[in-house]
């Protein structure tokens, strides 16, 4: 109950972003919401081979955020299906940037329950882990850069080109009417992009944690523990120690609390629902994930503040429904790859994606 031991079974030249960002966080700055670096085993050892360990700090905790975010929206959807018949299940109809900074009425507070709480305290968190992965200019593997006209088009291009490859091979392994709508909008999808390459954008790039999601997180019973920040498995070693925009890891979290619903709604006990019952229970999943994810980018931001870190609002924007887009197409290519039934979910968000607007 005192350290835990992580073994990496594929090993490659360079330091782990696990052991880089972890000592970083250890022992140089004040961020005491992550597991705590002890030490390491490096072969060769001298501090740039391929990492073999982590020793850690262990975590006492109730699970994963994702575990207790199913819980959550599991309980909210009993408490909607309770309402009486003359009562309607709130809906939204606006974008979640639009609700950002707004309160959600009595009766959505009483249908999500406390989580809207814990969507407040992540997204705190989240500004606090940023915030100090930023702190440092006096070092160069993690001192804030600024977004320039170069990192656009580089972004840009990485990010048409995932679409480009991942739609590519959903046409040629899948089919079913919400798949067709998505491969007939590719063009649409592709240049919604675009606004990442048209004005200049401001804000910093900094190291961020690079697979930012629920299962990403303990649930100590008061308070988050961010974990696991060895990035995106597939990736190479260099690609995921990029300096990034923290919007990315944003754009994570917010489609964690999307797939959470969407799981939510694919449980056996939801399907064997009357069909009135499962279309109520879809507009209240959109009102959860909604309010959710508003909750969590105003405290987010309240945080963050004048920061430099986070472009101007209508750049935020407009780089965080880039960055959307993008990790929904990085899903629909992990289903593609792991899980084929699970493709309606990131298709069916998609879809939503690019109906709502940047």
């Amino acid at each position: 109950d005192r350290l835990v031991l992580k073994l990496f079974r594929r090993l490659e030249d360079g330091i782990n972003p696990e052991l880089e960002v972890g000592r970083f966080l250890t022992d140089r700055t004040m961020f005491r919401h992550a597991a705590p670096a002890a030490g390491a085993i490096e072969v060769p050892d001298d501090g740039i081979g391929s990492t073999v360990a982590i020793l850690q700090g262990y975590v006492q905790n109730e699970g994963d955020a994702w575990a207790y975010a199913l819980d959550a929206v599991r309980e909210s959807f009993e408490r909607a299906l309770a309402l009486p018949a003359d009562q309607p299940i709130p809906r939204v109809e606006r974008s979640v940037m639009d609700m950002v900074g707004d309160l959600p009425s009595l009766l959505t507070y009483d249908l999500i329950g406390p989580f809207l709480g814990s969507a407040w305290l992540l997204g705190r968190r989240t500004a606090q882990l940023h915030l100090a992965l930023g702190s440092r200019p006096d070092d160069p593997v993690f001192a804030p850069e600024p977004i320039t006209r170069m990192y656009q088009r580089s972004l840009y291009q990485s990010m048409r080109s995932q679409a480009a490859t991942t739609l590519r091979r959903l046409s040629r392994e899948q089919v079913g009417p919400e798949v067709e709508e998505l491969l007939a909008r590719q063009e649409e999808l592709l240049a919604r992009y675009t606004v990442v390459t048209g004005e200049r954008i401001s804000g910093q790039r900094i190291r961020i944690h690079g697979d930012y999601h629920l299962g990403q997180v303990l649930w100590t019973g008061r308070d988050f523990i961010i974990i696991d920040f060895e990035g995106e498995p597939a990736r190479p070693l260099s690609e995921r120690r990029i300096k990034r925009s923290p919007l990315r890891d944003v754009a994570g979290m917010l489609r964690s609390f999307d797939y959470a619903t969407r799981t939510a709604l694919r449980s056996p006990w939801v399907q064997d629902l009357s069909s009135e019952e499962k279309a109520s229970l879809a507009d209240w999943a959109q009102a959860w994930t909604h309010w959710v994810s508003a909750t969590f980018l105003d405290h987010y931001f309240d945080v963050v503040g004048d920061s430099p870190l986070l472009p101007q609002t209508e750049e935020t924007r407009r780089l965080l429904h880039a960055q959307l887009l993008d990790k929904a197409v990085y899903e629909v290519g992990y289903e593609l790859d792991n899980r084929p039934e699970w493709l309606p979910v990131p298709v069916r968000a998609l879809l939503d994606l690019l109906d709502e607007g940047p």
